[in-house]
């Protein structure tokens, strides 16, 4: 072989290998956050969708049956393609109780048992004593419409409604085969507050001063009482905002406190 030839050759191999390792430099997530959204009105999801499309961010939708503006709920066939379309792309998913049931008390009994109020469905309102099972069986309903509107497996994990829990509910749900995920106190993004008093523009200056590395962040796909919506206004300004101060965005698979149950309960 020409001596020319073999120095070209040898240069595009020093090339291709650099060329890799920076890949592999840009790939790696130093700077880990993890976008979560509950379901919502709806009303944002489709703008909510393209922005994740357009920054290339995968995160973990927390679903409920909830009332839509599409006169219907969060996980009827209206939105089945929806959901099915974020799963193509990559997005987790995991349970918000079928009827967004916020636990309201534990029961003094042997055997747990709760006291419950569902906010959506036939009993939205109505309180109620349930069992575990019972409980563990409104987590599983919205798991399994999951599963069948985005052909993928949720993930062994859940949401109680505004985060309201106790150890026995928690306890309950674990020996059902799910484990529950909150949120950073930096990462409540406000899109559930009041936008007379908590503007886009201070919500989103919030979070980018005081999100750090490995915050589970919360937002919602559309909040009935919010006047002026957080998203999509604030959604993408947040993602390249975080972007530019070196983080990068994973779901909750990759996270480290729930990895290792994901991969026992698959």
């Amino acid at each position: 072989m020409a001596p020319a030839k073999s120095l070209q050759l040898a240069f595009l191999l020093v090339a291709t290998l650099a060329g890799a390792t920076g890949a592999a430099a840009q790939t790696a997530c130093e700077k880990p956050v993890y976008l979560t959204v509950d379901t919502g009105h709806m009303g944002v999801a489709p703008l909510f969708a393209d922005v994740l499309k357009r920054q290339n961010v995968r995160v973990t939708f927390f679903a409920a049956a909830e009332r839509t503006q599409t006169d219907g709920n969060s996980l009827d066939d209206h939105w089945a393609a929806w959901w099915k379309a974020r799963a193509a792309e990559g997005n987790e998913f995991a349970s918000h109780t079928y009827d967004h049931v916020y636990w309201r008390g534990d029961e003094k009994s042997v055997e747990p048992r709760f006291q419950v109020r569902p906010s959506m469905g036939a009993l939205a309102g109505r309180q109620f004593t349930w069992t575990a099972a019972q409980y563990c069986e409104n987590i599983t309903k919205a798991s399994d419409r999951l599963a069948s509107v985005t052909g993928k497996k949720p993930l062994p994990l859940f949401r109680a409604p505004g985060g309201k829990t106790s150890p026995k509910l928690l306890a309950a749900a674990k020996a059902c085969g799910y484990a529950h995920v909150g949120w950073s106190p930096a990462g409540f993004l406000g899109d559930e507050l009041p936008s007379e008093t908590y503007s886009n523009e201070k919500l989103l200056a919030q979070a980018l001063d005081r999100i750090r590395p490995g915050d589970i962040l919360l937002a919602h796909l559309g909040i009935w009482s919010r006047k002026d919506p957080w998203a999509p206004a604030d959604l993408e300004p947040l993602i390249v905002g975080l972007k530019e101060k070196g983080f990068c965005f994973q779901t909750l698979r990759q996270h480290p406190d729930y990895k290792a149950w994901i991969a026992a309960h698959s």
